[in-house]
């Protein structure tokens, strides 16, 4: 055979030993064999799929949500007696149950707890610890960052303004570059609008661990969600998904990510109308604040298992435009790594510029 023919094979070889060098903390962490987590979605992340991402190699994440204890211990023994590999569950801080649904992991033997929605309290960072599981972490900021590692988080997870549902008001590109060199004591996850491995590996040489993904897996063969779902993500452009309109700065709106629908028009006139009765005296300020939050009450799970596309809440993040078809998990997370290892066989073997070159005989 002749070194042409060859050079390929060996090539791609090298480029997968790099990303498998690349997120090898990561892997190590997770303890699977990509360093891919799926996101948490309310109603998506549950046994069907996230046993599926977990049985393809990477690392799927139960979103408990509003679950009380007795259905969050249900939602894991259903993913455990589908799959045999590592996952973890995310828990919402501000649950009012909150440690007793940590004590739900411990008992069925979860090894990663994900605290999401806020600083997690004390008492939950214990009960986590001290059961023997590993704590991630969401983070903000890189000030944020500094103080969850010394509070105990394991592994945190950077999530741009791009991802689906809820958001903040910073992208990843910003986020990575503000956290990602500063911060080497624990693994770092990067999430928020990615939806191709040549992304994903970029971010892994700027230091990121692995890589979270939601929009990709949701319209996944293996999920729930309605086919009505599925073939909105299908159809979406980027431009389509955007954050929720606050009318009126005096009744703040929890910035959510979106597919624009007529829910979300009327959700505009939702608030102009509440305005209104509060500014006429028939609302006092209180009642107002939550007519406009009750507005999306059952919204996502009337989009996600019913498909009411047109007035549900349809949360999807800015990579929905790179969702194409209804793809197995396995196929997914298999493109992912052929894009990826196709990157960074690109950028191994390209030959230096003139100048690179002339640097290198100056060093």
């Amino acid at each position: 055979m002749s070194p042409d023919i060859a050079a390929p094979d060996t090539a791609t070889m090298a480029a997968r030993a790099e990303l498998d060098r690349l997120w090898a903390r990561g892997t190590a962490f997770l303890g699977c064999r990509v360093a891919l987590m799926g996101g948490a979605m309310s109603w998506v992340s549950e046994r069907h799929l996230v046993s599926a991402i977990s049985n393809a190699g990477g690392f799927g994440v139960i979103a408990c949500g509003s679950m009380n204890p007795d259905q969050l211990a249900a939602e894991i023994a259903g993913t455990q007696s589908m799959t045999e590999r590592p996952f973890g569950v995310n828990l919402i801080t501000m649950h009012p149950q909150l440690d007793d649904l940590v004590r739900v992991c411990l008992q069925a033997n979860v090894g990663h707890i994900v605290l999401a929605g806020g600083i997690p309290p004390g008492s939950a960072v214990r009960t986590v610890k001290d059961g023997g599981a590993k704590l991630t972490c969401f983070t903000p900021a890189l000030v944020l960052a500094k103080r969850l590692i010394r509070s105990g988080a394991d592994a945190l997870v950077i999530e741009g303004s791009e991802a689906g549902g809820h958001i903040g008001p910073v992208s990843l590109n910003v986020l990575a570059q503000e956290i990602l060199p500063h911060v080497q004591d624990v693994p770092v996850f990067v999430a928020g609008g990615l939806g191709r491995g040549e992304a994903i590996a970029a971010f892994l040489e700027m230091g990121a661990s692995g890589a979270q993904l939601g929009t990709r897996f949701a319209a996944a063969k293996e999920s729930i969600a309605h086919p009505n779902f599925k073939r909105a993500f299908i159809r979406a452009a980027a431009r389509d998904a955007l954050p929720s309109v606050q009318l009126d700065e005096r009744f703040p709106v929890i910035p959510v990510r979106g597919l624009v629908n007529e829910g979300t028009k009327r959700f505009l006139q939702h608030q102009q109308t509440t305005r209104d009765r509060y500014l006429s005296g028939e609302l006092s300020k209180e009642a107002a604040q939550l007519e406009i939050e009750h507005f999306w009450a059952g919204a996502l799970r009337r989009a996600v298992i019913e498909g009411d596309v047109e007035t549900g809440s349809v949360m999807a993040g800015q990579s929905v435009g790179m969702v194409t078809a209804e793809q197995s998990v396995a196929d997914i997370i298999g493109e992912l790594l052929d894009q990826a290892v196709g990157a960074l066989e690109r950028r191994m073997h390209t030959p230096p510029t003139s100048r690179e070159r002339s640097a290198q005989r100056a060093g």
